[in-house]
């Protein structure tokens, strides 16, 4: 039974969920933000359990209440799903606000997740004299200069905040450097022959030089990641006089397999 319902530009999120935790409501509250979508799951007024899209438990719940527009309806029910929230409504809006203050500080500092972080200094270097929590540690193996800040987060398991804030606290100390290795180039076909077999991919010589100044790439580019909307895929790269500025030539059949035809534009960067 719905019994609650309305748009977040007319109330946010933060004022229904404290509305259900007074009232001590049990139920499911849905939330749809443009291609976004999510529930968070009310026992006795507390929110014990949240789903997205991407996430579950409390990043799924922090990710649902930064949402200021769309629609939501609150559906009254028995709830029978395992908690994987235990605490109080009040100290998890109150952690959302801080979380969504902290985003808006380190959207400043890397306002692009694209962005790759590299250390500047080895370990144990890197560490002297400066404070990290425990979680944020564990991310810095990550920061290896070939992944950008969504892959960080995705090899980590950590949300943005948690990654970025790492990333703040080298920077800070002058210990790490951000690049922009990406390319933007357009698909050609890498022509093979009896002497020139399809086992890599081409770029244009130029481009080695423009890498191998950046940190991360300094001992050469061996590998490739090929990046299109459709999907992500590293194959073997050689860098070549004659192919024109801003194209990537590649075999037909990774073209084929990729879905791609010539003049299609992709994104390329160094890989491990």
């Amino acid at each position: 039974m719905s019994n609650l319902r309305g748009t977040l530009e007319s109330i946010s999120l933060t004022d229904v969920a404290q509305l259900l935790h007074v009232n001590r409501k049990t139920g499911m509250l849905q939330v749809n933000s443009g291609k976004n979508s999510g529930v968070l799951y009310f026992s006795n007024g507390e929110v014990i359990h949240a789903e997205t899209l991407s996430a579950q438990g409390e990043m799924a719940a922090f990710e649902i209440l930064e949402w200021a527009t769309g629609r939501f309806e609150f559906l009254t029910t028995q709830v029978q799903i395992p908690a994987s929230i235990r605490r109080t409504v009040p100290d998890l809006l109150m952690d959302s606000a801080r979380l969504q203050d902290s985003r808006r500080r380190l959207n400043t500092i890397f306002p692009r997740m694209t962005a790759v972080p590299w250390p500047s200094l080895p370990m144990p270097q890197l560490l002297e004299g400066i404070k990290l929590f425990a979680e944020e540690r564990r991310i810095l193996p990550f920061f290896d200069g070939y992944r950008d800040f969504q892959d960080v987060m995705a090899a980590s398991g950590q949300h943005d905040v948690t990654v970025r804030q790492a990333a703040a606290i080298l920077k800070d100390a002058g210990r790490l450097e951000v690049l922009e290795p990406d390319a933007h180039v357009s698909v050609v076909l890498l022509k093979t022959g009896l002497f020139k077999k399809a086992d890599h991919i081409e770029l244009p010589q130029a481009m080695e030089g423009w890498w191998t100044v950046l940190g991360p790439y300094r001992h050469g580019v061996h590998n490739l990641r090929v990046i299109w909307p459709k999907g992500t895929a590293v194959e073997r790269v050689e860098f070549v006089p004659a192919l024109p500025d801003k194209h990537v030539a590649i075999p037909r059949e990774l073209m084929q397999a990729w879905g791609l035809a010539e003049g299609t534009h992709v994104k390329v960067r160094p890989a491990p």
